[in-house]
């Protein structure tokens, strides 16, 4: 199976180092020295990383091969890809491949159905469940604790408990004036 882990940005000094937007919990492991990934497009790969170092909080990373500017703005917008075993598991005890959330079914904590997880969106600020309703409407979950209380792979669901307006036209409508009815007339 096929991990996209990172991103490959803009060229990072003249010697072909790349900045790279990671897209992994397991950077340490899935972009490490000698580690060799796959890209999107292929043509510009397989790439083999010769080194990585920590600059200004960004991750910087060195090819086999490119040794130079010009090689290194050529990736730019490149995706890295890991080769995973599928039964490979995250190392973290709430962590979750995306291949194990797709095709969950969504269900409310008192039961009620709500779809199937069609698609992990990865954002900058939190990761989207895209679920498919049963009527074929699509409506978007966060993923983030207060909504979804439990992911049980062996059932096969994510269950969650979502707050008014989130799957339904329920939402709680406040205002910060206050009683807008108590104006008073000039």
């Amino acid at each position: 199976m096929q991990l996209v882990v990172a991103r490959i940005g803009r060229a990072h000094g003249i010697k072909g180092e790349v900045t790279v937007e990671v897209r992994t919990d397991e950077p340490e492991l899935r972009l490490a020295p000698g580690a060799v990934l796959t890209t999107d497009p292929a043509s510009a790969g397989p790439l083999t990383i010769e080194t990585g170092r920590v600059h200004s909080g960004r991750l910087l990373l060195r090819f086999e091969g490119v040794s130079d500017r010009t090689g290194a703005e050529a990736l730019r917008n490149t995706l890295l890809i890991a080769d995973v075993d599928p039964e490979e598991l995250p190392e973290g005890e709430d962590e979750y491949y995306d291949h194990q959330l797709i095709d969950l079914d969504v269900v409310t904590a008192d039961g009620a159905e709500v779809g199937r997880i069609t698609e992990i969106s990865h954002l900058p600020t939190q990761d989207l469940f895209i679920v498919e309703r049963p009527d074929g409407s699509e409506v978007m979950i966060p993923f983030v604790e207060e909504i979804v209380a439990e992911i049980d792979l062996e059932e096969q669901k994510a269950v969650i408990t979502p707050p008014p307006g989130l799957i339904d036209d329920l939402a709680e409508i406040a205002s910060s004036r206050g009683d807008v009815s108590g104006r008073e007339e000039s």
